[in-house]
């Protein structure tokens, strides 16, 4: 079981929000930040004084900016700061752990610049799952599919990590450190679950490696 195992109704109903594209946090996954602007390092010392939860999501880049401010995709990943340092010239150093996925019902009042909502976590409960069995996962296609598409890409990998990796991590980590683009990030955390997900990266990974040239660039 995680260290940090909440209940659902033990989760905060407001909560801060870091939007930032291209970012992707999993229910389990591990996501390092750099914080530096104000208003996020605001969000996180007051974060760290309350729970230390915080709420990524993405920018969609379908709608226009609003206010000077990204719009942002209706669904994000809920986390907690399990471990922080400050540097020398005043940035934070923080990881996050995914802990369940949120449904934004409504943007409320932001605080001290940073922006706030309404978080629904209902219809991800499920995340939050600790003694279901592993999703079945074809590992064999997996790794298929993996090889070509970090050879595309000029991306070195630990193979030996890889195979040691648990198949439910593996799907977790590979979707998040993957440089998919901002869609593709959102509906690798909107598929309804893991055994979804692992088949979205599959199929993912396999169209962007046949549709670059061996040197990495579009073909």
């Amino acid at each position: 079981m995680p260290a940090f195992h909440p209940a659902l109704a033990d989760l905060p109903p407001e909560i801060p929000i870091f939007p930032l594209s291209g970012a992707l946090l999993l229910p389990e996954g591990r996501l390092p930040l750099n914080i530096f602007e104000p208003r996020y390092l605001a969000m996180v010392e007051d974060a760290l004084g309350a729970g230390r939860m915080l709420g990524m999501v993405q920018g969609d880049p379908n709608l226009p900016k609003r206010g000077g401010d990204s719009q942002v995709y209706k669904v994000g990943c809920l986390g907690r700061i399990s471990s922080f340092s400050e540097t020398d010239d005043g940035r934070l150093l923080i990881t996050l752990t995914g802990l369940i996925r949120y449904r934004i019902a409504e943007e409320i009042e932001g605080r001290r610049g940073y922006r706030r909502v309404r978080a629904d976590y209902a219809e991800f409960a499920a995340d939050l799952a600790v003694d279901g069995a592993p999703p079945a996962l074809d590992r064999e296609a997996l790794l298929t599919a993996l090889r070509p598409y970090f050879r595309a890409r000029g991306i070195e990998a630990n193979w030996a990590a890889i195979e040691q990796t648990g198949d439910a991590m593996l799907v977790t980590t590979l979707c998040m450190v993957c440089p998919f683009d901002v869609r593709e990030k959102q509906a690798l955390l909107e598929a309804p679950g893991p055994q979804e997900r692992a088949q979205m990266l599959v199929a993912l990974m396999q169209m962007d490696a046949h549709g670059m040239a061996p040197e990495g660039r579009p073909s």
